[in-house]
């Protein structure tokens, strides 16, 4: 998202070479997700910019290629995952999780096979699954045999939620893009691991993304205060405000867990005046 058009200006100098926006952008947050990773492993080369522009401290959510997880299903694809671990080798410490993110046909009786994938996974290196198929948030019985392979590879169930998205139908051709697209599915917060990670889609609306994430202020607040490490993304169906939006969640959240670290405070864009 940092080469997102609607930021160029606002949040991130403009004109900015592609070779720091990155840098720009952990300006305003301490963490992104890594989604172009989804449709083509990048080049070493090109990973090795990230790290260059981020502190080891900086927080990459990598997903795994579709090739992986939505073409071969986690089975076959050895040559891809080695491909891709290499790739991303060059984040070092920034590589927080790798994510793998699983279709929506990717059902409860396919369970045992991300058993089989994760088993076979190097243990040097922090999972997150996201799963979409409704099965898995309707049904305890399909919840729990998810939760244990999860619990038993030590990696994290990344909830989505969707839910102050969906709650009244859509104004904006944003909305109405997103509303054919984002996965609709019951609320989960609860946590397996020591990092949890979540991702909220909010409104184009700043006071219903508002209203809709406090529940999340709570379950954040908590997990910090029992010595958790939890990530939070913040999305909009268009994202034009989501740095600010992100900052906003983290000030809330700092409101109540006061020894939370804040965030850097971002360069100004342009050259402060006095009128």
């Amino acid at each position: 998202m940092w080469t997102h058009k609607a930021w160029a200006g606002r949040f991130l100098p403009h004109p900015l070479p592609a070779a720091e926006r990155l840098r720009a952008y952990a300006d305003w947050c301490t963490a992104v997700e890594g989604n172009t990773t989804f449709y083509a492993t990048p080049s070493r080369d090109t990973v090795a910019s990230w790290a260059q522009q981020t502190d080891p401290g900086f927080r990459f959510v990598v997903k795994l290629p579709k090739a992986i997880t939505h073409e071969r299903r986690l089975a076959g694809a050895e040559a891809e995952l080695r491909a891709f671990l290499a790739a991303m080798e060059p984040l070092g410490p920034r590589a927080h999780a790798l994510w793998i993110q699983l279709p929506g046909s990717f059902a409860p009786a396919d369970v045992p096979v991300l058993a089989g994938f994760l088993r076979r996974l190097p243990a040097d290196h922090r999972y997150a699954v996201e799963v979409r198929h409704p099965a898995f948030f309707d049904d305890p019985h399909a919840a729990a045999p998810l939760e244990d392979v999860l619990s038993a590879a030590g990696a994290e169930w990344v909830p989505f939620d969707t839910t102050a998205f969906f709650r009244s139908p859509p104004t904006s051709d944003a909305e109405r893009d997103a509303w054919t697209k984002k996965p609709r599915v019951a609320l989960r917060t609860a946590a397996l691991t020591d990092r949890p990670i979540v991702r909220y889609l909010g409104r184009d609306d700043t006071a219903r993304t508002v209203a809709g994430w406090q529940p999340w202020v709570e379950v954040v607040a908590g997990w910090l205060r029992a010595g958790r490490s939890p990530t939070m993304f913040l999305h909009t169906p268009d994202n034009a405000d989501a740095p600010l939006l992100a900052r906003r969640f983290h000030d809330e959240v700092r409101a109540r867990v006061p020894d939370l670290e804040a965030l850097p405070t971002p360069l100004p864009v342009e050259p402060s005046t006095l009128f």
